[in-house]
């Protein structure tokens, strides 16, 4: 098991480096069953779609990936589609349920893959996008969709089941509900959300769900999107070409990336319970540390539901970048690592009520299925030191 060294499974100029890794909502430490399923899809030669032998094994590899991920979702492998990733099956999603006509509703605090998205495929028609709000913990204000419903102009209403940056859950059975009483769809970005907490589609009545195989332990660079039987959707592929996936998304499937995915996902089922409540614990042991030694600070969204290894702590008045190079023993975040490096404080934050100086100082720690009690243990003693180092050289830096 992956110990907190990225030498023992990771390759490259880390493999000698001792850091303890709590970035997983970034992604997630590859899983041994993934790794060693997606060098056999490599080892291997055909084209899914050939009739010929190898082209039958790759086909019969990405046919098992389905079936697992389907296993994990409960749902059926022919509701789902396989992508690039998430972004990619936000794409899809929000440009096909768009298409439906109507408005397009999602949330200030959505991944920008979604946030993007939806302003880009709204920009030529005014007034067709409706951007709901979020409290301070930040819970989705539904007051405003229920006024778009009650008008029934809604086309897809795409709500996040976990958020990225604080972990904060969305409850969708009522929106779902509410939603096809008017005849609206209802899309789900659950790329923090699978493979990390009991997901069933048979209760869960969403129309379209997105999510990234790296997340849970699976490879990069792929992903799928569930588009439940019977969903009245026009196919507005990204890409054209041939009819794979269903006319959804034309190219070669990538065998090897889909059959990593299919492995990660059978493995996150396997102890799934035991292991939300085992990383459960080890988050709050880490907030628990870091509350009480520093003191001056807060976690985002804690009064409500969360995602188990999520943690969201602003340290006021001390730069993120700042606790982050302060600490380099520990792999953690500023906020989305798909926004790293932006100028502009997290979107999330911001759109929570939190200052930009706030939003500045906040540091994401996220956790997972390879993350050990001596993990955390290290982890708040470094950022413990951190903070205490930052605010020092800042106080001293401000002494007249």
């Amino acid at each position: 098991m992956y110990s907190g060294k990225w030498g023992q499974n990771m390759a490259g100029d880390l493999q000698d480096a001792d850091v303890v890794y709590l970035d997983y909502n970034a992604s997630a430490p590859l899983r041994p069953e993934a790794l060693e399923a997606t060098l056999s899809a490599l080892r291997s030669v055909g084209n899914a779609s050939s009739m010929h032998h190898p082209g039958r094994d790759a086909a019969t590899r990405v046919d098992a990936a389905r079936r697992s991920l389907a296993d994990l979702l409960h749902c059926t492998p022919g509701e789902i589609i396989f992508t690039s990733g998430a972004t990619e099956a936000n794409n899809l999603a929000l440009r096909a349920g768009y298409a439906r006509g109507g408005l397009l509703v999602t949330t200030a605090a959505e991944h920008l893959a979604v946030v993007e998205t939806a302003r880009t495929v709204t920009s030529e028609q005014p007034g067709s996008l409706l951007i709901l709000p979020v409290d301070r913990d930040g819970t989705v204000d539904l007051e405003p969709l229920g006024a778009a419903l009650d008008n029934q102009r809604v086309a897809l209403v795409s709500l996040m089941l976990a958020n990225n940056e604080t972990g904060v859950l969305t409850d969708l059975a009522p929106v779902c509900k509410a939603a096809h009483e008017v005849g609206a769809l209802v899309h789900t970005d659950a790329t923090q959300f699978v493979g990390r907490l009991p997901l069933d589609l048979g209760e869960l009545d969403v129309d379209l769900l997105s999510l990234s195989a790296h997340k849970f332990g699976g490879p990069q660079g792929v992903g799928a999107l569930f588009v439940r039987r019977g969903t009245p959707q026009p196919h507005r592929p990204l890409l054209v070409g041939g009819g794979h996936e269903r006319g959804w998304r034309a190219g070669t499937l990538n065998v090897a990336g889909i059959t990593g995915l299919g492995a990660a996902a059978q493995a996150a089922g396997l102890h799934l319970a035991d292991e939300v409540a085992r990383v459960s614990a080890l988050r709050d042991a880490l907030e628990a540390a870091l509350t009480a030694e520093i003191g001056d600070c807060w976690i985002n969204g804690a009064r409500v539901p969360r995602l188990p290894g999520v943690t969201s702590i602003t340290f006021p008045g001390l730069p993120a970048d700042a606790v982050l190079a302060a600490m380099p023993q520990v792999a953690a975040s500023d906020g989305s690592a798909c926004s790293s490096g932006a100028p502009s404080p997290s979107h999330v934050l911001l759109a929570m009520g939190h200052s930009r100086d706030d939003a500045d100082s906040t540091v994401r720690f996220s956790l997972g299925h390879a993350t050990t009690e001596r993990d955390i243990e290290r982890a708040a003693a470094a950022a413990i030191d951190a903070v205490r180092h930052v605010r020092s050289v800042m106080a001293a830096t401000t002494e007249p």
